[in-house]
């Protein structure tokens, strides 16, 4: 077997078609981004099956290797973005209306990536459900536990508190764990700060996205989300400012 056979080069240099006509020579740079991105969701869906097994697991050291690895994984999403920060905004006018009613938004990994990771809300469940029941990656990722709710079974497997986690345990696996699931949040957050200040660079902010989205706006309301909701909390209880 060589490096092509093994890879499959064959078939996976043919899957980038280009729709416009005459071809738009931005437009594969366009579909190279986004199929990479789907490459590195998968990545990143099979590292969250690690990382719950870990967790389930009672194994503190494991999960840490494989929150560190889901954070590299985020990192090199977000980087990819800069890419397409070099297509001006009248280019990919020129090659827009060939995506038809395509859009991010219906992107099944990413949906279920956000459902591992914790965001369950009632916005969030009506628009999965918008057409219809959820595919079953984004059901199958609605029915995994929260990552949150694994963690605190581990530190209450411990008999430890959030608190004592930090100030009584805040070199140990346990606290590790806990500050690279905030960084895992913060770095998804930062994927979507850029995601939302490329597309207000390319279609300018009040422009509606394809496939019927709001565009920016949407993205914008997406920052908001929080995963970690008791991490985030438990940070107030150090300066008497808990609600």
């Amino acid at each position: 077997m060589d490096y092509g056979e093994y890879l499959k080069l064959s078939g996976l240099l043919q899957l980038q078609q280009v729709q416009s006509k005459p071809e738009h020579p931005d437009e594969l740079l366009f579909i190279i981004v986004h199929q990479a991105s789907e490459l590195w969701f998968k990545v990143l869906l099979h590292e969250m099956d690690q990382l719950s097994e870990a967790m389930d697991a009672n194994d503190a050291p494991r999960a840490v290797s494989s929150i560190t690895r889901i954070n590299v994984l985020v990192t090199i999403v977000s980087q990819q973005l800069s890419a397409l920060d070099t297509l001006p905004p009248q280019r990919f006018a020129q090659f827009r209306g060939y995506l038809g009613t395509s859009s991010g938004s219906q992107s099944d990994q990413f949906r279920a990536i956000e459902a591992r990771s914790g965001l369950r809300d009632a916005h969030f469940l009506q628009v999965i459900r918008e057409h219809g029941d959820p595919p079953a990656l984004v059901q199958k990722a609605l029915d995994a536990p929260l990552m949150q709710d694994q963690f605190l079974t581990m530190v209450d497997r411990a008999g430890l508190t959030l608190e004592q986690v930090y100030t009584e345990h805040e070199h140990g696996p346990l606290a590790q764990l806990a500050e690279g699931l905030l960084a895992y949040e913060q770095q998804f957050a930062q994927w979507r700060f850029l995601h939302v200040q490329l597309v207000e660079r390319i279609i300018g902010p009040g422009t509606g996205g394809t496939g019927g989205t709001l565009g920016a706006k949407y993205l914008n309301r997406t920052l908001q989300n929080r995963f970690f909701p008791a991490l985030w909390a438990v940070r107030a209880k150090f300066y008497g400012a808990a609600g």
